[in-house]
């Protein structure tokens, strides 16, 4: 047994006896931070040292933070600021599992959680709905698991919305946006394939650097109406000193997938390591 094995178990069972409070949230954060970064935050000026500390500001209790997570109220917010349009349209929104069991779900249809990240199920051809997940959705607070304290108080809800331009495999495009602007653009490939990832800038100037997932070898064309995901996602981050706004387009129409308020819960660490220096100068520039 190396010694991998014998602290990963120590290190999971610590994680589960850290209290639920303001000190605890930040010792859960810094333990997973240097899991991460393998280091202590400091006073550089790196996305990983910001992300860290905004967290836990006054940011991270920020009410329209939460507001925002919760993927049916935030299509309000995306309709009193860019409009109804940018939405995906809602087929439903369930409110318990007796509700979810009743409900006929359309044979071709996006049924997630709004209360939790990362989790999906895509109907494309009446599958069977795996109600054993929905049940196991329903009985999670997203919270526990990553101590985000804007997903501490939603209350569980499932939303069934169309696929996305009739598909599942969308590319997501995903705006970093700092007071207010666009600073760079994250685009998810073959996500359900062969997950990779591009970078650009604002001038869709490809960049030499990956969070967490591979970079794609692929060319990867701008998508022509760019300039309108730009202004939809200036707009959409004018609240915020930071977020991200995650899109979805098929050249001409434009969706909002969700926004994100903390992009890996703090802990996307950059491929190559050395590479966060640039991201980061794009981010503050």
């Amino acid at each position: 047994m190396n010694i991998k094995q014998v602290i990963k178990p120590i290190y999971y069972n610590f994680i589960k006896i850290i209290p639920n409070n303001n000190f605890g949230d930040k010792i859960f954060s810094l333990l997973h931070f240097i899991r991460a970064y393998r280091r202590l935050p400091n006073k550089e000026k790196l996305l990983s040292n910001y992300l860290f500390q905004l967290k836990h500001t006054f940011e991270g209790y920020n009410p329209l933070r939460a507001y925002v997570s919760d993927k049916a109220f935030v299509k309000d917010y995306v309709k009193g600021k860019v409009g109804d349009e940018y939405n995906v349209p809602t087929i439903k929104v369930l409110k318990n599992i007796g509700e979810a069991e009743s409900f006929d779900f359309p044979q071709r249809c996006c049924i997630k959680p709004t209360h939790l990240s990362g989790v999906v199920i895509l109907r494309e051809n009446g599958e069977e709905v795996d109600f054993a997940a929905i049940r196991k959705w329903f009985k999670t607070n997203y919270y526990d698991m990553g101590r985000e304290k804007n997903y501490r108080y939603l209350k569980p809800k499932l939303i069934v919305e169309p696929l996305i331009f009739d598909t599942t495999n969308n590319e997501d495009y995903k705006f970093f946006c700092y007071k207010g602007k666009v600073k760079f653009v994250q685009v998810d490939i073959d996500r359900r394939t062969n997950h990779t990832r591009l970078y650009f800038d604002r001038d869709w100037s490809e960049q030499e650097f990956s969070i967490m997932k591979k970079k794609s070898s692929k060319k990867f064309d701008k998508p022509v109406n760019f300039d309108t995901m730009l202004s939809v996602s200036d707009e959409l981050s004018k609240d915020f000193e930071f977020i991200r706004v995650d899109l979805y387009t098929d050249g001409e129409k434009i969706y909002v997938g969700e926004l994100t308020n903390w992009p890996e819960n703090g802990n996307g660490y950059f491929v190559p390591r050395e590479a966060e220096k640039n991201a980061s100068n794009l981010l503050f520039s």
